[in-house]
Parts: structure tokens; C-alpha cells; sequence
């Protein structure tokens, strides 16, 4: 039936996830949740659903308090001193994109790059880096996503081009939102009255 199969994609998917996550670097996500807590105003940037990604997590520290802003936007300001960048690159490559990160690094702006390849040419530059794995190492009990596989078959592809990446790199966005709540002691209804009104 092809709505179980979305199902079953969508718990590979989660299981896939779940061992990106686990393999992350505590020191790289600290240092990263530091970048966000010092800096004045906070600029994001991405291309394509890096760059959709990206606008998510502005809107989310729009509510949490935060000046944020999307770089390319016709009313996104100059950045100053004590700004940060940060940008949304699976790749680390992409030339309008690492374009933009170095314009912004001769202007003296720290700039922290969520990628899964920290030896690019953005990553070179940054001066925080969160790696999402590609290619996650062999967890200890893979006995769930086994199942799954054996459900969905082995051969099929369940994550097209940067999917993975780029939905990783959402629930990570989401999570550090949540940290910062915490950190800030914001609770959901300081949200609320952020929200957008008129939609």
C-alpha cells in the first residue's frame, strides 16, 4: 500500500537521523549555541532548501527575540561589528553562497557554517563549524533500521540529492532554538506574541 510505504520511508528516515545526531560533536554545537548568544544581530544564509532552512531558523530567533535577518532580502541591513553569519551549506561550495561568506568575512563578520564538508571553501573561513555527517559511522544496534530495510528494500533510495542533509540540518535548527529557550528562559507564549499577526 503506497501510504505505508511513506510511513516506512519517513522511520528510515528518522533512523537516519537519529544516528547523524548521535555522532555529532558536543564541543562544535556548545561552541555554536556561544556564537548565537553573544552576537548583536544574527544573518542566515542559503541556496535552495539550504536556503529555505535557513529562513526557518531567522523566523525562529525572530521569535525568540533576536534581531535576524536573511541575507539577499531587499530590507536586510549592512552588517557591523558583532554581527554573525550563519550559513546553511551541505556542500561548503557554492559560489554565490561562499561568495557572499567571504564578502562578509573581509567586513570582520564571524561566521558559523552548518555543513558535511568542513574542509570547503567556506568552511576554511568559518569560525564555527557544525558537520553533519554524510555517510554516518556503523551504529552498535542497527536492529530498527534493518527492519525497516527489509520492509522498504535495500536498493531503494529513500533520501534524494541533499534531503538528508538538509533535513537534519532542520531538526538541529529547531533543537538549538530549543536549547536557547531554555538558556534565555523564554517560554512559548514570549513566543507567541512575536508571531505574525498578519497572515
Amino acid at each position: 500500500m503506497a501510504g505505508r510505504e511513506v510511513q516506512q520511508m519517513m522511520l528510515l528516515m528518522a533512523s537516519k537521523i537519529s544516528s547523524i545526531t548521535i555522532s555529532m560533536s558536543d564541543t562544535e554545537i556548545a561552541m555554536f549555541l556561544n556564537e548565537i548568544i553573544v552576537a548583536k544581530r544574527i544573518y542566515v544564509m542559503g541556496a535552495g532548501r539550504s536556503g529555505l532552512v535557513a529562513k526557518a531558523f531567522a523566523m525562529r530567533l525572530m521569535h525568540l527575540g533576536r534581531q535576524a535577518f536573511v541575507v539577499g532580502e531587499t530590507i536586510t541591513p549592512a552588517l557591523r561589528n558583532g554581527d554573525l553569519l550563519v550559513v546553511f551549506s551541505g556542500s561548503g561550495e557554492t559560489k554565490t553562497v561562499a561568495d557572499l561568506a567571504e564578502t562578509a568575512k573581509g567586513l570582520e563578520t564571524r561566521i558559523c557554517l552548518i555543513t558535511y564538508n568542513q574542509d570547503s571553501r567556506i568552511g576554511k573561513i568559518a569560525d564555527s563549524i557544525i558537520v553533519i555527517p554524510s555517510q554516518r559511522e556503523k551504529s552498535i544496534d542497527e536492529s530498527t533500521e534493518f527492519e525497516i530495510r527489509q520492509m522498504i528494500g535495500e536498493h531503494k533510495s529513500f533520501a534524494p540529492l541533499g534531503t538528508l542533509f538538509e533535513t537534519t540540518a532542520m531538526v538541529f535548527a529547531d533543537a538549538v532554538i530549543s536549547r536557547l529557550m531554555e538558556i534565555t528562559k523564554t517560554d512559548i507564549e514570549d513566543l507567541k506574541v512575536r508571531h505574525a499577526n498578519i497572515e
